[in-house]
């Protein structure tokens, strides 16, 4: 498969922008950008926040902070999925060692 980056164009708060991108990357960017067009209208239209540059790094910062809030809640997951594995594996391995006898 040729993974080889070609360009993508997507549009931002009605601004086209060409970006190199590998062809299996090409529908996660394009929803990317969607995402973040949204998210910038949004702020734009609230009226709370004025100029291009200004929507750009607040709207960068509030996706930075859900992914980093995500990417806690699968850290916290993953420590709990394991958790649960180790009690299930002890679990087993304690009735391999002592098997009841009825």
């Amino acid at each position: 498969m040729n993974n080889k980056p070609h360009a993508v164009s997507i549009m931002i708060m009605g601004k086209e922008y060409r970006i190199a991108c590998a062809p299996d990357d090409q529908d996660e960017l394009l929803q990317s950008a969607l995402e973040l067009d949204a998210q910038m209208r949004k702020m734009r239209d609230s009226g709370k926040v004025n100029g291009a540059d200004r929507i750009a790094v607040i709207s960068a910062l509030n996706l930075a902070h859900e992914l980093q809030v995500s990417k806690n809640q699968n850290t916290l997951l993953k420590r709990q999925l394991n958790d649960c594995l180790a009690n299930i594996s002890n679990k087993i391995e304690n009735v391999l060692e002592n098997p009841q006898t009825r």
